[in-house]
């Protein structure tokens, strides 16, 4: 087993212009991510062009183009390495045939958002915040995808969204006060489209602020322009929820990216999801939140995988994400620690869990025990008539 190296993993570096080093591309065009669109990796000969696949990986890519595209930008698949099939960043986006096997327990839909859509692509499972779904396709496209039964166009299933449908229901339910976009990947829309959705939101007066989730800062950091950042700052207070999984993905590009959005005034968190060989560890983890403080990223969430279907090779089980939380409590500061949740199959919402710090408990007293396994007393509050007698 490789030795771990903390330094290394959390040392900023570029991977360009890797595979692409013979092709002659200009840095301006590399730096354009209308290019990186263009020259995604989609086919089975592309990728082969470049790493030595698995017999595994091979078939999957075979086998898996009717329930999820396969589609990876430049600068992401530069970091998978060629002759490693435990490469954490090929886990994640390269298909493997294990994909195409499902059991009972796994959904199409695990969180239940169908359920929970009062219009089209609009999803109102908590009281005050909803989720917008704007569209269906992303940069790259994540194996474990949560939303793998609409998102990329070649499932079974389609997304739908009826934006004005959306709006006027926001218009009539003053309860709201919290908009999440996204879906696939707002960021992935044009300027323009993006600045018509949110002036829309921010002419609900009872809208007090818009979160966009989005996986574009890691695979594909050149989309954040300075143009981008200058219509994202109209619309504050908006937050933006990234998603790193491993310290390997947070490159320079990505860095001076998330730069830009904190430098517009955007709070940033980061949402993990924890993967069976790709973080499934403290060390990885440690080293994952200690790099996204470097960019001024709040770890947010660490969420154990969902019941996908065709995920049961990525998924972990919830003990490993109780430990991890564990090892990295007293071991790193508050600010780099997430919040561990299981977002409850079929519509529950998220469930936090955390390691068991209460020994025992009564109404005098609260027996605790620390990061170091030492135990400490702490007295409840008594009514001041109790203490006077």
């Amino acid at each position: 087993m490789a030795t771990f190296d903390y330094d290394a993993e959390v040392a900023f570096s570029s991977a360009a212009p890797g595979y692409w080093a013979s092709d002659d591309i200009s840095p301006e065009d590399w730096s354009d991510f209308r290019w990186q669109l263009k020259n995604r990796v989609q086919k089975l000969e592309q990728i082969e062009q470049c790493i030595q696949l698995s017999q595994e990986e091979r078939a999957g890519i075979m086998l898996t183009g009717t329930k999820l595209a396969s589609a990876v930008t430049p600068h992401f698949f530069n970091l998978i390495e060629a002759n490693n099939p435990g490469c954490p960043i090929r886990r994640q986006i390269i298909p493997q045939v294990a994909e195409t096997f499902e059991d009972d327990t796994e959904l199409s839909d695990p969180c239940g958002e169908d359920s929970h859509m009062p219009v089209p692509g609009l999803v109102h499972r908590y009281p005050d915040r909803v989720l917008l779904l704007v569209t269906d396709r992303c940069a790259s496209y994540c194996r474990y995808c949560t939303r793998s039964r609409v998102v990329s166009g070649v499932g079974e299933q389609h997304l739908e969204t009826k934006l004005e449908a959306a709006f006027e229901y926001l218009e009539n339910s003053p309860q709201v006060r919290d908009v999440l976009l996204s879906g696939g990947d707002p960021l992935l829309l044009s300027d323009n489209r993006l600045k018509r959705i949110l002036s829309r939101l921010r002419s609900i007066r009872h809208i007090q602020f818009v979160r966009i989730g989005s996986r574009i800062p890691i695979f594909l950091p050149q989309r954040i322009t300075p143009e981008l950042c200058d219509i994202l700052k109209q619309f504050h207070p908006l937050f933006i929820s990234i998603h790193a999984n491993h310290p390997r993905e947070l490159t320079t590009e990505v860095r001076d990216g998330l730069g830009r959005l904190a430098d517009a005034g955007i709070p940033l968190g980061n949402q993990s999801v924890l993967l069976k060989g790709v973080n499934d560890s403290v060390e990885i983890q440690r080293a994952l939140v200690h790099k996204l403080l470097l960019c001024r990223v709040k770890p947010y969430y660490l969420y154990q995988c969902d019941l996908i279907k065709g995920s049961a090779h990525l998924r972990t089980p919830i003990h490993r994400g109780l430990e991890i939380i564990e090892g990295l409590r007293g071991h790193t500061t508050g600010y780099a620690i997430p919040q561990f949740v299981i977002d409850a199959p079929g519509g529950g919402g998220k469930i936090p869990l955390n390691p068991d710090y209460v020994v025992s408990s009564d109404e005098e007293r609260t027996l605790l025990r620390n990061y170091e396994g030492k135990e400490f007393l702490y007295p409840e509050a008594q009514e001041l008539s109790q203490l006077l007698t």
